[in-house]
């Protein structure tokens, strides 16, 4: 490490207690809320509306950033609360008159207020908006039949995803031993880095969903899902499909829905090539949702040794930092902090 790099470590270190990360707003913004109301005016009719939707749009967002088992522990919050919580709104498809107001409103939450509402009633919550993955029906291997095109349905899922388009080479896919190499090339034509494979199977008057996680450089999970058999598998498809999207929702919400209670710090050792690479490592450390800060406690010559304050445990903080390319290992008092590739911006100084 170069004398100037010393020099620069302290005023680095400093800045990275105050670099907050950026919420994704979109996540935080609930669309296409329909509300009807009538009221004595053109203007008291509008303003029924919006306070009509905005207990729905709450409810959207409580679900889409909290686990499903959380679901009965929404907090219950009276108009004045949900307007402290709001930012604002944007109508679209109006229709009015003297007496009434229809429209289909996306409403905008306020995410800090929204922190704090789910911090005081103790519940974990995602606070990043999921990257698109790549999902691969299965029953038992990869085809573009009936159960691949309940899919193609528009259903609504936290996790966005994209089905393997034509001439994807999925059909030697083997659900138990397939790995990430083996969807890595349809993965990437989607820039996705992440994939599901969902395979649907019958047996014994029902359809069991199982679902197994991919990710580059990760431990394949997996979770499953029992659905009643309908008339037909065909009949029954669509209704495994949103089951196995829930549970998809809810496998990737275990491992991102962090509860802001729960909190730690760690020491971990960083090798440092080059300021540039330096300043690399600071941005991807205020980048991540779950850093709430860091100061460097120990330098050596090439090294940093760091204190890392995080929410959430440990390893969703692996994860979060594996995502901004930085590879977090160790445990207990020995943690070490590597730079990917990626982080090293014009080579060494």
């Amino acid at each position: 490490m170069s004398s100037s790099l010393l020099k620069s470590l302290p005023i680095l270190a400093f800045a990275l207690l105050f670099c907050l990360p950026a919420r994704a707003d979109e996540l935080y913004t609930v669309s296409g809320v329909h509300v009807d109301a009538s009221g004595a005016s053109s203007a008291e009719a509008l303003n029924v509306a919006i306070a009509q939707g905005r207990p729905k749009a709450w409810q959207i967002l409580y679900r889409r950033l909290t686990r499903q088992q959380d679901w009965s522990r929404q907090p219950v919050l009276d108009a004045p609360a949900l307007v402290r919580l709001s930012r604002g709104y944007t109508p679209t498809n109006e229709r009015r008159s003297t007496t009434r107001y229809v429209a289909d409103i996306a409403y905008n939450f306020n995410p800090d207020a929204v922190a704090r509402t789910l911090r005081e009633a103790n519940i974990a919550f995602t606070q990043t908006a999921v990257r698109r993955i790549l999902l691969v029906p299965m029953s038992p291997g990869y085809n573009t039949g009936p159960w691949t095109q309940a899919f193609t349905a528009a259903h609504e899922s936290f996790v966005p995803f994209s089905l393997p388009a034509a001439g994807d080479e999925l059909g030697q896919l083997n659900f138990d031993n397939a790995g990430w190499n083996d969807v890595a090339p349809a993965a990437a034509k989607i820039k996705a880095t992440e994939a599901a494979l969902v395979q649907a199977i019958y047996a014994n008057g029902k359809v069991t969903v199982n679902i197994r996680r991919l990710g580059q450089g990760a431990t394949p999970t997996k979770t499953s899902v029992d659905v009643p058999m309908l008339q037909t598998l065909g009949t029954t498809y669509p209704a495994a499909a949103q089951a196995a999207l829930a549970a998809m929702d809810d496998m990737w919400k275990s491992r991102s829905a962090v509860n802001p209670n729960a909190r730690g710090t760690l020491i971990a050792d960083v090798k440092v090539a080059s300021l540039n690479q330096w300043g690399a490592i600071q941005s991807a450390l205020s980048g991540s949702e779950n850093v709430t800060g860091v100061q460097v406690v120990a330098m050596n010559l090439g090294y940093a040794r760091l204190s890392i304050a995080y929410m959430g445990t440990t390893a969703q903080l692996r994860d979060s930092l594996n995502e901004k390319g930085l590879a977090l290992s160790g445990r207990g008092d020995q943690w070490t902090l590597a730079a990917g590739a990626r982080l090293n911006p014009g080579g060494g100084q």
